[in-house]
């Protein structure tokens, strides 16, 4: 028998991209990305076609990952902030002054640099998708399993479910609404 995770990410937050800002001024935009949910634009149709596969259904406690479970017309039985996105550090610096999508990118590449100034650091964040992967493992034994997640965390566990022998059935990208389908084939299971 085959057993399926689907890491499906988020849709897109309702969020104002906004002026320039320093990566001080960070701080605020990560929390604001933080308490988002999600815009009222039309779910795509292979997103809720392969969520409607699903019988477990997992989410972040993120609103924006809430919200899209929302936006499916699907509850979930799971919500655990193990399932939230991989922090975001910001920095001290007042120059320059950049978009905040520039600085998310930044300081996501000084993240995995080692540079996470009061956040989780990335083996921090490799110990929770390691955990979050054992999580959705456990739960696959009920049926296939949607994870409603995060770009980053979700290749971060999709890595994990890999070295476990999981195979990668399909990918559609990194952007909203992508998904990752994951299966392994259990032996001596009908």
């Amino acid at each position: 028998m085959d057993r399926e995770i689907i890491l499906m990410r988020h849709g897109q937050p309702a969020l104002v991209a906004g002026k320039k800002m320093s990566a001080l001024d960070m701080q605020g935009w990560i929390d604001g990305y933080n308490r988002a949910g999600i815009t009222d634009q039309p779910v795509p149709a292979t997103s809720r076609q392969l969520a409607t596969t699903a019988r477990v259904i997992v989410s972040s406690t993120a609103p924006r990952a809430l919200s899209s479970l929302q936006a499916l017309g699907l509850e979930p039985s799971h919500v655990d902030a193990l399932f939230c996105e991989a922090q975001l550090p910001h920095g001290q610096w007042r120059l320059p002054r950049l978009s905040p999508f520039t600085w998310a990118f930044i300081l996501r590449l000084l993240w995995l640099c080692g540079y996470s100034r009061d956040v989780e650091t990335v083996s921090a964040a490799k110990l929770r998708a390691s955990m979050a992967a054992q999580r959705l493992l456990s739960l696959a034994g009920e049926g296939p399993v949607l994870l409603l997640g995060h770009g980053f965390m979700n290749r971060m566990i999709a890595k994990q479910l890999m070295a476990q022998g999981w195979t990668r059935q399909s990918r559609n990208g990194s952007h909203y609404w992508s998904a990752v389908v994951l299966a392994k084939r259990i032996e001596g299971s009908n």
